[in-house]
């Protein structure tokens, strides 16, 4: 029974709002600084499960999270969409002429970039966490400095909503993995996605016949991701996310795979949240 789960960031956080979506508001969080701490706090037995960022539909993918899984040997259990929206946050009694600058984490900056071209004298600066930025807002009552951050993370730290929605594109989706140390308890009959990693020998249609291979089995292809071999210049491994109908149909493809792939591994058997 999963009791506790490592969350990067504060409460308020995007990836606190998760753990009580995909769990409830009952969870306890382990509050991690960075994606390292995420991993050290399951591996360590702290925590129980991860919740992980994994890619965003603006910004892209979170190439070095499917790093940290792959290297750490953990396991994906299960994935969530969470709708993101991102508000400008202040101390009480300011309005947005008054902000001098602006913290939040890398990718909630690029996802609201273009909303600041209209303030040119706001300096936007990186910071770890979204809700950590307005945490310290709070501790220290600080004024001229606006935080980018959830609607929770506002109630939570009394700060006042300037601007809401500043993304760029308002529909704003990030998923999320939710990782353990082993495998998922799910049935066979429940499962319908899978995420899997696989290297390829460079020659011409190998990619393509890794393609014909889940086509015939039935197998649907949501994603696909080449990371580099940091020990091997030059090669790729491929993460594949893959959705099915059938377990059978599913397994089918995996042994067939396994022949024509080099360092096949499964990363993943859980429940399409799509769905």
């Amino acid at each position: 029974m999963i009791k506790k789960v490592a969350i990067q960031g504060v409460k308020g956080s995007f990836h606190h709002i998760v753990s009580q979506h995909y769990f409830d508001e009952t969870i306890l969080v382990d509050e991690c600084m960075t994606f390292d701490a995420v991993i050290d706090s399951v591996l360590n037995g702290k925590s129980d499960a991860a919740i992980m960022a994994i890619e965003n539909s603006i910004a892209g993918s979170i190439i070095p999270n499917y790093a940290l899984i792959d290297t750490h040997d953990l396991y994906i259990v299960g994935e969530h969409y969470l709708d993101i929206q991102h508000h400008l946050m202040a101390w009480p009694d300011q309005t947005i002429e008054d902000i001098k600058e602006v913290y939040s984490h890398p990718m909630a900056l690029l996802q609201c970039k273009v909303f600041f071209k209209q303030y040119p004298h706001i300096k936007l600066i990186e910071d770890i966490d979204t809700a950590q930025v307005a945490q310290r807002i709070q501790n220290n009552k600080t004024r001229n400095i606006a935080a980018i951050a959830s609607r929770m993370a506002s109630q939570l730290f009394d700060l006042e909503i300037l601007c809401e929605s500043i993304q760029t594109i308002k529909h704003n989706e990030t998923r999320f993995f939710v990782v353990k140390t082993k495998n998922s308890e799910i049935p066979e009959n429940k499962i319908n996605k899978a995420s899997i990693k696989f290297e390829l020998e460079h020659k011409r249609g190998s990619l393509a016949a890794i393609l014909n291979v889940l086509s015939d089995c039935k197998l649907n292809l949501t994603k696909i991701q080449s990371l580099p071999k940091i020990e091997t210049p030059w090669k790729y491994a491929f993460f594949v996310d893959i959705t099915f109908e059938s377990y059978k149909d599913y397994d089918k493809a995996k042994s067939i795979l396994k022949i024509m792939t080099q360092d096949f591994k499964v990363l993943g058997e859980y429940k399409n949240a799509r769905l």
